[in-house]
């Protein structure tokens, strides 16, 4: 399975991700920083800027991350993952039942 291998805080909420087998890839993680974990993350951009790569996925001070299936494909879920994740898109909201 793919992983993070490295992360850039760009604009907004965008990442730039370098992955496992050295891919490059973008992703807009706005609508993913929701809940109480995020919101020193949303409402602090030097937080947002402290990101870095813990066990193959992107994490930030406080105990906030999130899973690498989302941030490479969209999807929470590894069965869902297949092909060549897209180089950029906005990662959706995860809902958390």
């Amino acid at each position: 399975m793919l992983e993070v291998a490295e992360v850039e805080p760009l604009d907004g909420y965008w990442l730039r991700l370098t992955l496992s087998d050295g891919q490059v890839i973008e992703r807009d993680v706005g609508d993913a920083l929701s809940g109480p974990v995020f919101e020193p993350v949303r409402a602090d951009r030097e937080v947002f800027e402290a990101a870095f790569v813990d066990a193959g996925t992107v994490a930030w001070p406080g105990s906030a991350d999130l899973a690498p299936e989302t941030l490479i494909w969209g999807t929470p879920s590894e069965r869902d993952v297949r092909g060549t994740p897209p180089a950029r898109m906005r990662v959706p909201r995860v809902r958390r039942d």
